[in-house]
């Protein structure tokens, strides 16, 4: 099997049972289980799933899991991958209470603690999802919450609906932020391809995996946040591409950790289609 570049090793979560791909889960499991000896396997992270879904995947195959019901259901997910020996890569949770982001979060981190304090979890990684809002004092004290507990950001960057398919500006500021807190994070939704581009079916203007990555980079070598927005924006891949064959993207991705993805082979074959990653086959 041909090594992947640290760039991009790990770099897309097979998130296939979420929309729009909406895989069914035996389909999932059978696939991601399928390419274990395919050259590019090192791209792909764990398989995710809902918590609803755990008892149902093998052992032995690698997951993150993301909370259906809050804090509350951390001790269940915990319990059920002891038992089982799942590979609990992940958990995780989205905050529900708008009212107190940062409440919210130390539950989460609570609840966390207890599961760990009674032998569960080891060594998964907590991504906790915040509002897709420009960061707000509230919102910058539950970053806070998160870098405290030493758990990581996660950043929704698409949707269903066009309103969820947040503005450069407000991911440069998430980046800043999490940056600003040394705090990794990874991102779901919307990052199908490399490069930002608007889709032709829907019109919804998706940011690309590439610029996201870019961005980072820019963001850790103290790029501003207008100067971090406009790589964001970037539609080019030819200045892209310039601009990642110089820039440390494996250093980058200390930060920018991976993000969901309902679909491998379209990001695959932009990597290689752009370049960026060398298929043996050609």
């Amino acid at each position: 099997m041909t090594g992947v570049p640290p760039a991009w090793a790990g770099l897309v979560d097979d998130a296939a049972i979420f929309p729009p791909g909406n895989a069914e889960l035996p389909d999932a499991v059978a696939t991601y289980q399928g390419r274990s000896d395919a050259w590019y396997a090192e791209l792909v992270g764990p398989l995710v799933v809902r918590d609803t879904d755990l008892p149902n995947v093998p052992p032995d195959v690698p997951v993150s899991v993301v909370l259906t019901g809050g804090a509350g259901a951390v001790a269940g997910v915990a319990a059920v991958a002891t038992k089982k020996d799942h590979r609990l890569v992940a958990v995780e949770a989205a905050v529900r209470d708008l009212d107190d982001l940062a409440g919210n979060v130390r539950r989460i981190n609570a609840a966390v603690d207890a599961a760990r304090a009674a032998g569960d979890l080891a060594d998964a990684q907590v991504y906790v999802e915040l509002p897709q809002t420009d960061p707000t004092p509230d919102w910058l004290d539950a970053a806070d919450a998160v870098a405290e507990a030493e758990a990581r950001l996660k950043f929704r960057t698409g949707g269903a609906e066009a309103h969820l398919f947040p503005a450069a500006a407000t991911v440069a500021a998430w980046i800043d932020s999490a940056l600003d807190r040394e705090t990794p994070y990874k991102c779901t939704a919307g990052l199908h391809h490399a490069v930002r581009h608007r889709d032709h079916e829907t019109g919804f203007e998706h940011l690309g995996f590439l610029n996201v990555l870019l961005a980072t980079r820019v963001a850790f070598d103290g790029g501003t946040r207008d100067e971090v927005a406009r790589v964001l924006d970037d539609q080019y891949a030819n200045d892209l591409v310039a601009m990642a064959r110089q820039s440390d993207l494996a250093g980058a991705r200390r930060w920018f950790t991976s993000y969901g993805s309902c679909s491998v082979t379209e990001p695959l074959d932009d990597l290689v289609g752009l370049g960026l990653l060398e298929s043996p086959h050609e």
